[in-house]
């Protein structure tokens, strides 16, 4: 995860042993286009998450269809929880566990039976914010029979310290949005303003954070931020307890505010989760307490706990994994058996892949060169790389499906219809520009897929009449070598999750020509007058809905009038359980199977 925005950096290395951040890491099927049924699912994703008010925010959530309570089920899981200290958290295994350990002051309502459509609401605040000043000063009021597992009433003082301990130093893993907000900065520069935290007995001002009373918290901001209840959303800013902040130790024996508190946790090897029986459904519009017990083991490979679930034998029958993915070699197996349909379910992620053209050379300053790249450009070879059409989706727009404004239709340069690229109409465009026989050095990561896929994405520039340079670059230092502002780089290849449903967490961090900087994320150095200036406006826009209509314009003249960026695919997951396991749905949010809907048949 990168500070502003989630890498997918298991689209480069990392993918192939499977990231932290879920990314499609699978093979088989199709490798040439998108197929009706992914269309329709982009579709039905595409609907706009809209803030809801008090009745919205109401528990208890709405009843899984044929839901029973009781049983234990079994977890398999590759990755130990790293980090159980809300404000530690910002993967995604992590995240999924938090949704059933974890409250914040929002939270993400699902409001379609398929996981696709979701609202933010109210989670520990009886709505989900309030403003009158256009998203510079936001309101929340505690609800009533609101505890910690521990039997305490949650209170504005607990929301206080959670929010000033993440300026303490040992608070490193998180998101920043909040910090940097409250201290109108950015980077690291926030700590200066609580640098010890609540620990030595500093505290926020009123004129920064307020609580004057136990139910009300208030957010003073220098300038807008219409986001806010989407950034509250997030696991990283769940409320701790201030009686039982016990610092670094927390990190490892959180008291929680779900409807399951940890009962024993070995690093590692296993850890189990039990009802908490201070978790009030009437105060909770988004979880289910239906499992007695999750009993999670860890170094479960995915193959391994693929081949476990496909057996669907004794306590498999009851398994199922929060971020395991089926492995590459029983991917297309499994979305072909119809045995195992009611069992499957399959999704988008929140990463979308591009390839960068890099603006700061100076033969890429002719538009007409720019546009020979993109529709020359094959994107084919990516999507086989890493698994084919089970794994990926040829992309159109820089917006996943998983991200409101997302636009199923966009298509620029013609890849869903032909991911092999048009190297004639590109050859027409460099011999337009003068240029053909054109140096091209195309910086690529050096492992097996990058290998693989460069190559072929070579050939492909090379028919349009570009002389292309392959030059690799080693795994572990990728991202700090395309990051830097003189690198030797004309095309390299990134990818980038948005941190919440909203093109705000991506176009600002990728496109912002004022963020251009060494190692920052502007990879592609755009600096485009128009391109600033939406960012500014739309960021200013108080409704999430107008807002996505914004940014969809801007992603459209982006990739059409100014041509930083080739999108190369949307990433997907496919996750199965054992065949007692009831609830079972992809939520485009968690980007994976939703942990709170669960049930033993």
């Amino acid at each position: 995860m990168s500070r502003g925005g989630r890498h997918a950096f298991g689209a480069l290395s990392v993918l192939a042993a499977g990231a932290l951040v879920l990314t499609g890491c699978s093979k088989g099927g199709s490798d040439t286009g998108t197929s009706d049924k992914d269309q329709q699912n982009a579709k039905s994703q595409q609907a706009s998450i809209k803030f809801g008010g008090a009745a919205d925010s109401t528990g208890p959530a709405a009843a899984v269809a044929g839901a029973k309570s009781g049983g234990t089920m079994e977890v398999l899981q590759r990755d130990t929880f790293a980090h159980l200290d809300p404000a530690q958290i910002y993967v995604s295994d992590q995240m999924a566990l938090a949704q059933l350990i974890h409250r914040g002051l929002t939270g993400y309502k699902t409001t379609s039976n398929d996981g696709h459509q979701h609202e933010i609401v109210g989670d520990l605040a009886t709505d989900s914010g309030t403003t009158t000043d256009g998203g510079k000063t936001w309101k929340y009021t505690l609800k009533s029979g609101i505890k910690f597992d521990d039997g305490t009433p949650i209170t504005s003082a607990d929301v206080r310290q959670s929010v000033e301990r993440l300026f303490a130093p040992f608070i490193t893993q998180g998101p920043a949005y909040l910090q940097q907000w409250l201290a109108n900065t950015s980077g690291s520069d926030y700590r200066k303003l609580l640098p010890n935290g609540p620990y030595k007995g500093q505290h926020l001002p009123n004129s920064v954070l307020e609580t004057p009373d136990a139910k009300t918290v208030i957010f003073h901001f220098k300038t807008p931020h219409p986001d806010l209840p989407y950034t509250l959303a997030m696991a990283g800013y769940s409320v701790v307890s201030a009686k039982g902040d016990t610092q670094q130790k927390y990190d490892k024996s959180p008291v929680t505010t779900g409807p399951y508190k940890i009962q024993s946790f070995q690093s590692g090897k296993s850890m189990v989760l039990v009802r908490n029986t201070n978790w009030d459904p009437k105060t909770d519009p988004i979880r289910h307490q239906y499992v007695d017990r999750f009993n999670i083991l860890f170094n479960q490979q995915f193959e391994t706990s693929t081949k476990a679930l496909l057996a669907d034998s004794g306590p498999d029958q009851s398994g199922i994994s929060f971020s395991n993915q089926v492995d590459a070699g029983n991917l297309s197996q499994v979305l072909r058996d119809p045995k195992m349909k009611s069992r499957t379910v399959s999704g988008y992620q929140p990463y979308v892949g591009q390839m960068n053209i890099n603006m700061s050379k100076p033969e890429m300053k002719d538009i007409r060169i720019r546009e020979a790249i993109a529709y020359a450009l094959p994107i084919t070879p990516f999507v086989r790389a890493y698994g084919g059409t089970d794994a990926m989706e040829v992309a159109g727009g820089v917006l996943s499906p998983t991200v409101s404004g997302y636009n199923a239709s966009f298509d620029p340069f013609g890849k869903k219809k032909n991911p092999a690229g048009d190297p004639a109409k590109a050859k027409k465009l460099l011999q337009e520009a003068g240029k053909l026989n054109m140096k091209l050095t195309f910086g690529y990561i050096n492992t097996p897929e990058g290998q693989q896929y460069s190559t072929a994405m070579a050939a492909g520039l090379s028919k349009a009449g570009f002389n292309v340079q392959r030059q690799e670059i080693p795994s572990e230092t990728y991202y700090d070598q395309v990051s830097k502002l003189n690198n030797n780089y004309d095309i390299f290849h990134t990818a980038w999750g948005a941190d919440w449903p909203s093109a705000s967490t991506v176009i600002p961090p990728l496109y912002d020509g004022r963020q251009i900087a060494n190692g920052a994320q502007n990879y592609s150095q755009i600096n485009d007058s128009h391109v600033n200036s939406e960012i500014d406006r739309i960021n200013r826009i108080n409704d999430p809905v107008k807002a996505a209509t914004e940014w969809e314009k801007l992603d459209e003249y982006m990739l059409t009038k100014v041509v930083n960026v080739v999108p190369t695919a949307y990433y997907k997951q496919t996750q199965i359980a054992g065949s007692k396991v009831g609830g079972l749905v992809y939520d485009d949010v968690i980007g994976g199977v939703d942990p709170r809907r669960l049930f033993l048949k």
